[in-house]
């Protein structure tokens, strides 16, 4: 039997118009949007439709991309397609958990609405975040080490592919670093706050007040920790790795790496966007990934993941 992983994208792949096409059709994906609306008081279907610039902020960004990813997922559910493992980067960890059964779509509506603000809010002075590209890992972490201040490696994205994070001193000099050592290409990233790092401590801790108030079921459908890169089978433990999550490192190609190990054979990123699919080619060329966005994308996806 086909071993199927569910991928969830984070921020960064939201767009005007995300998800429309599954809520103009199905009743499932509007139900889900009317849910998320009424979780985080606020219309969600209009901030993900409209040309909003509020959806390239991050206290809004969170709950738009969760949603539409939620209400694609819950077509594909429709059509008896079902994971073994479920993943997110980031953000989209949070969707790999409503996708698991392991919170009510309503309670991990509520967590990402304030997981969005808190993180918006959690540092002023904004910090900063650079894509460093074609250079190897370990050579990226010293140069964080060495450039003094809070900075580290916000996520492992895939081969030569990692972010930094941190404040925007300690930022710049771990590029320069960088730079001495021979790296081309350290890109600044356009984001409001250095996610994924020390600085993000603060949202954490807010962030565990709430989830204490969610209820966390058992554990049927596991999923990957961006924290650990490894299974979380302990409904105990969920609401600690999120809470980790939000300062910790991203270790997207490790847990990419460990559900190849474990024999998953079709990969489905489900969201806005290609960029997971971009990195599973990166991380292994011979990893089977298909992509739902779009509802032309599903007769495609269901028999896929059905041969």
């Amino acid at each position: 039997m086909k071993k199927i992983a569910f991928l969830f994208p984070g921020q960064g792949s939201q767009y005007p118009g995300m998800a429309k096409d599954f809520y103009d059709t199905c009743s499932c994906a509007r139900e889900v949007f009317a849910c998320a609306s009424e979780a985080a008081g606020l219309a969600v279907d209009r901030l993900c439709f409209e040309e909003d610039e509020r959806l390239n902020q991050t206290e809004f960004t969170q709950i738009a991309m969760v949603t539409a990813e939620a209400a694609m997922l819950e077509v594909l559910r429709q059509e008896g397609i079902q994971s073994s493992v479920n993943a997110g980067l980031s953000l989209g960890e949070y969707t790999a958990v409503l996708a698991g059964g392991i919170m009510k779509p309503e309670d991990v509506f509520y967590a990402v609405r304030k997981r969005g603000i808190f993180m918006q809010e959690a540092y002023p002075q904004g910090g900063a975040m650079t894509a460093v590209l074609g250079a190897e890992t370990a050579l990226v972490e010293e140069c964080c080490k060495k450039a003094g201040g809070i900075v580290t490696v916000a996520n492992y994205n895939c081969p030569g592919q990692l972010v930094i994070s941190g404040e925007k001193d300690a930022v710049d000099r771990a590029a320069a670093l960088l730079k001495e050592q021979g790296v081309k290409r350290c890109v600044p990233l356009k984001v409001s706050g250095p996610f994924h790092s020390g600085l993000l401590q603060g949202a954490g801790e807010q962030l565990r007040e709430v989830l204490a108030g969610r209820s966390i079921q058992p554990i049927t459908v596991p999923y990957i920790s961006n924290v650990t890169a490894d299974y979380v089978r302990d409904a105990d433990t969920v609401s600690d790795l999120l809470v980790k999550q939000v300062s910790s490192s991203v270790r997207w190609q490790q847990s990419v790496e460990r559900m190849i190990h474990d024999g998953i054979t079709l990969f489905v990123e489900i969201g806005p966007g290609k960029t997971l699919s971009g990195f599973m080619k990166r991380i292994d060329k011979s990893a089977a990934v298909c992509s739902l966005e779009k509802m032309s994308d599903l007769e495609q996806v269901v028999r896929l993941c059905r041969e």
